[in-house]
């Protein structure tokens, strides 16, 4: 900068059998914090050259790291390659299949912003909107200076491993000849790739101890997922119980009808899932004194009625979010809770959506909209700006039924604690902290795998 240079460019391209690259992200987070420093940063651009940059969350984490431009060149390099080995089915040339590329990471980009309610690239540029996760303190405060990290993990010399791993994997010598990629796995399991609590094993267990009624099998299902000792996938897996604790008399715990009263359903809408599914859930909670939860979908007031058995297919908890999708005054007065939507804890910051083709006329009618056309719920802070706002639908949900309590959906986050005290002087009743599990087969994946973060990690 002293000489008169005004942009610097971080490359990979150098990388070959002896130099490993530097993960990009790390690379462009410690120049930009390292300029920072020296107060030269407004008068440099950082352009990032890097081939492990190719999804929406790649580019969104070098921008919010400070980069200034991005060139993905493996990721338009693979494109011209398929294109050229005919591995793509399309009359498209290779440059239209770039800028298509470029166009749709662009329109990934907005999307990502916006669910900040962000609206330019210069307001989201090194914001450091994100929360990390696994990597330990003193990197983190070297590298990545002022980002949130709630717990430890990988170190400089575990992140060298990785990488060192990585390249080994490209140009260490191998059995056969075959250069092959690894499978992935990340949005759809693989046999070899990345470990999955839902798999064809858990999910047989589970689909065939209920279809037979079988509560030894059902055991076996809830052992292959509870039991993560030797693959951690969730935080939990990295806790354990202490043993050396005297246990306390059988007469002081709670009866299971006491505990079941505690028990919900996730929320999960008529639309995402069949009259079937979300009927049965209900039925069963109902049957044990719990509650199920409609979603934002509605309910059809059908099921307000009781069966000829004595079983009811009503929902204890009907939920309202931005679009208001089925919230009628009858849709309300039936409920022993009212749900205000605040964040879904699968994709924070972005309504619940349903594809066109799965609105049918019964669906369409539940949800007062048109069948065919596809549903998305406006971002919740589209619904509710201020906490104002909030408090009057609090008030107004409490004047639509005196008897229910009302609820609001907050998204795990660092800081959430704040704004549930906020909630609480709104005169909610009740604050629910959702994680990132979830997410229906009405939900996009990729969200998904890059936001969120478990329910018990709020703080």
């Amino acid at each position: 900068m002293e000489d008169g240079f005004e942009v610097i460019i971080l490359s990979d391209r150098a990388l070959d059998s002896e130099h490993a690259a530097i993960p990009s992200l790390m690379a462009v987070s410690a120049v930009h914090h390292h300029l920072i420093r020296k107060g030269y940063r407004g008068q440099v651009g950082i352009v990032v050259e890097a081939g492990d940059v190719w999804e929406v969350h790649h580019f969104a984490a070098l921008l919010g790291f400070g980069a200034t431009a991005i060139n993905p060149y493996l990721a338009l390099s693979t494109i011209r390659d398929m294109r050229l080995r005919g591995k793509m089915q399309t009359e498209l040339d290779v440059d239209k299949l770039k800028k298509n590329y470029i166009k749709a990471v662009c329109e990934g980009l907005l999307k990502v912003f916006s669910k900040m309610g962000i609206s330019t690239l210069q307001s989201y540029q090194g914001a450091q909107i994100f929360e990390i996760l696994g990597i330990n303190k003193t990197v983190v405060d070297k590298y990545f200076t002022g980002a949130v990290s709630r717990i430890q993990g990988l170190g400089l010399d575990e992140i060298a491993q990785e990488t060192l791993a990585k390249h080994w994997m490209g140009y260490g010598r191998k059995e056969t000849p075959v250069q092959r990629l690894t499978t992935g796995g990340v949005y759809q399991w693989k046999r070899k790739g990345e470990h999955h609590l839902f798999n064809p094993t858990t999910i047989h267990l589970l689909q065939y101890s209920t279809r037979m009624n079988d509560y030894s099998i059902f055991k076996k299902y809830s052992k292959v997922v509870n039991e993560q000792s030797e693959k951690a996938v969730t935080l939990r897996s990295l806790l354990t119980f202490k043993r050396n604790r005297n246990p306390i008399p059988i007469e002081e715990v709670e009866s299971a009808e006491s505990i079941f009263k505690r028990f919900a359903t996730g929320a999960m809408s008529f639309g995402s899932i069949s009259h079937e599914a979300h009927s049965t859930l209900a039925v069963a909670m109902n049957r044990i004194g719990a509650k199920s939860n409609t979603g934002e979908g509605g309910e059809d007031e059908m099921r307000y009625e009781l069966l000829p058995n004595g079983d009811s297919m009503r929902s204890a908890i009907k939920q309202v979010a931005s679009a208001r999708f089925g919230v009628t005054s009858y849709y309300l007065t039936n409920a022993d809770e009212l749900q205000i939507k605040m964040a879904q804890g699968a994709k924070p910051g972005e309504g619940g959506q349903l594809p066109g083709h799965k609105v049918d006329d019964w669906i369409g009618k539940v949800r007062h909209a048109t069948p065919g056309v596809g549903l998305i719920s406006p971002p919740p802070h589209h619904d509710i700006y201020s906490i104002e706002d909030l408090a009057q639908l609090i008030f107004d949900l409490k004047n639509a039924n005196r008897a229910a309590r009302i609820s609001v959906k907050l998204v795990s986050k660092a800081g959430v604690g704040t704004i549930a005290a906020g909630v609480a002087k709104a005169h909610a009743d009740v604050i629910l902290v959702s994680g990132f599990d979830g997410g229906t087969g009405a939900s996009p994946s990729a969200p998904s795998s890059t936001q969120g973060f478990p329910g018990t990690w709020s703080g």
